[in-house]
């Protein structure tokens, strides 16, 4: 597998990379510009919860005829008129509006939970010997509604993260693991294990085709997660399947990114990321944050949780500050892949104003995210009976406890030609570097601050590519956020141009100089 850059009419000084790979079937899977944007942006997003994998929680109506006890998409499947049913709620949960509506919130991204049953439309084979078994005619009509889903998202420059939810045998006890057993039986079963990596390959290859064989081409699934909030036996059990799942989806579409659950450990996760082989698209980490749940969640009142989100001493901002970190030395990056403004009830005893401390709340782990996070998704976008502002992101939003946009939406006309910003470009790197020498002045050593100046240069015309491309007429504009394999590229690129040295280090840390301090120049003369 090898990189190189590809350059774009935009700018002949500006070039971009991409995977220069070849998948099972012998395609050339280079990225075109648009994918490019859609995959490594920062995220902003929501999760669609119970439009396929349901959750009678959020939406009953499609459990009216389900079988006892009434929990699960198999409880439903078993039930009467179950395919009507479904159909139906395919068809009706999320429209066109809806996407329309995020995209002008600065929603750029949706996570879509899925289940293995849901691609019985491409290869019913997947269901024998599953519980899921002789259920062809209920889960079939799934992958063209999935399709379209992603046609719709396109349509509004809305990238799609497809998240493996229910797997064979249940990765953990939950009912939205498909099935309303507690038993968990995904690691215990070979036949489990070797089945969900088929299922995978048949999804990823399935998504692959639309890049490559649907038309119009649909370049917005920005990757795939392996497995939802999987509770297995022992690190080890997980961290072998992850090995093997991500070895054989690599070789049907090399540039795809994968995200992995953390299992609530995301230091020891972010560690087994950095021991896997190099590979040319990153490996996000998925982190779920709660703050409801718990006994100590409880007898923790909602200012305080707010504040020790909002100290960058406090646990959790050093657990994502040193776990980002580990991440984009790797090559990949932190997500935040489901979070709420649910509160324990607990947490606002004694309130003077609920409305307040639970947009506060929001406020304190959306800044979070955006300082260490390449991107963020919501649990969940609504529920079907409306008011509940913790958990429904409509209703978070119409009762203002949720901003009334995401991201950087320009007030001024963005230039296409980097001449507009090359003045102040060099009079930033110009202090940037400037620093960097009076700070290391104090250790005596041997430097080449020169790749300090090109790490930054570069680092901002990484940046302003995202920020002035273009490519998306809707919603906020794009910003650079998987930074981990961008910076890992360049850092190779300019090793091989410029020489291998111990102060490589120097070029790292100004491009990632260069990436910040870029943003923040585009939001003061834009925005």
């Amino acid at each position: 597998m090898s990189l190189r850059p590809i350059k774009y009419a935009q700018s002949c000084k500006w070039t971009c990379l991409a995977v220069a790979s070849e998948g099972d079937d012998g395609t050339s899977d280079g990225c075109d510009e648009r994918t490019l944007l859609y995959r490594h942006r920062k995220q902003r997003g929501v999760n669609i919860g119970s439009w396929f994998v349901l959750e009678r929680w959020i939406t009953e109506q499609p459990f009216r005829c389900a079988a006892p006890p009434c929990q699960s998409d198999l409880d439903v499947a078993r039930g009467a008129h179950a395919n009507e049913i479904l159909e139906h709620h395919w068809d009706s949960w999320v429209s066109a509006t809806d996407f329309e509506w995020l995209s002008a919130m600065g929603i750029n991204t949706v996570r879509i939970p899925i289940g293995y049953y849901h691609l019985c439309g491409v290869d019913p084979s997947i269901l024998r010997g599953t519980d899921f078994d002789g259920l062809e005619s209920i889960f079939g009509g799934a992958w063209s509604r999935i399709v379209k889903a992603i046609e719709t998202a396109d349509r509004y420059q809305i990238g799609v993260l497809f998240d493996l939810h229910a797997a064979p045998g249940k990765q953990n006890q939950d009912s939205h693991s498909g099935t309303s057993s507690p038993t968990i039986s995904f690691f215990q079963m070979q036949f489990n294990l070797q089945l969900t990596i088929r299922i995978l390959r048949i999804l990823v290859s399935s998504l692959r085709s639309l890049r490559f064989v649907h038309r119009p081409p649909l370049p917005n699934v920005i990757g795939v997660e392996l497995l939802n909030e999987p509770k297995p036996p022992y690190p080890a059990a997980l961290q072998a399947w992850y090995k093997n799942a991500i070895e054989e989806v690599r070789r049907l579409d090399p540039s795809l990114p994968l995200f992995i659950s953390d299992c609530w450990m995301p230091d020891a996760y972010a560690d087994f990321v950095k021991m896997l082989p190099p590979t040319a698209a990153p490996i996000c980490l998925d982190h779920h944050l709660y703050r409801c749940f718990t006994s100590e969640d409880v007898s923790t009142a909602a200012a305080q949780h707010s504040a020790s989100l909002s100290n960058p001493n406090a646990p959790t901002p050093q657990t994502f500050a040193r776990v980002a970190s580990k991440l984009e030395d790797a090559g990949g990056d932190l997500i935040v892949g489901e979070w709420s403004g649910a509160l324990n009830p607990g947490s606002l005893v004694g309130a003077a104003d609920e409305r307040r401390e639970r947009a506060q709340f929001i406020q304190a782990q959306l800044d979070l995210f955006e300082r260490h996070c390449a991107g963020w998704f919501f649990w969940t976008y609504k529920k079907e009976i409306p008011g509940d502002p913790g958990w429904s992101f409509r209703d978070a939003v119409s009762t203002g406890v949720f901003p009334c946009r995401v991201g950087l939406f320009p007030v001024k006309s963005i230039p296409r030609d980097h001449t507009e910003w090359a003045e102040r470009k060099a009079i930033s790197c110009s202090c940037a570097a400037a620093r960097h020498v009076s700070y290391w002045a104090q250790y005596p050593g041997r430097y080449e601050h020169w790749r300090f100046e090109k790490g930054y240069d570069q680092g901002w015309e990484d940046a302003y590519y995202f920020l002035t491309s273009g490519a998306f007429e809707r919603g906020a504009v794009s910003e650079l956020g998987l930074k981990g394999i961008w910076k890992k590229r360049r850092v190779h690129e300019h090793a091989l141009q410029a020489g291998h040295s111990n102060n490589l280090w120097e070029y790292e840390h100004g491009y990632q100089q260069g990436v910040e301090e870029a943003a923040v120049d585009f939001q003061r003369a834009y925005c």
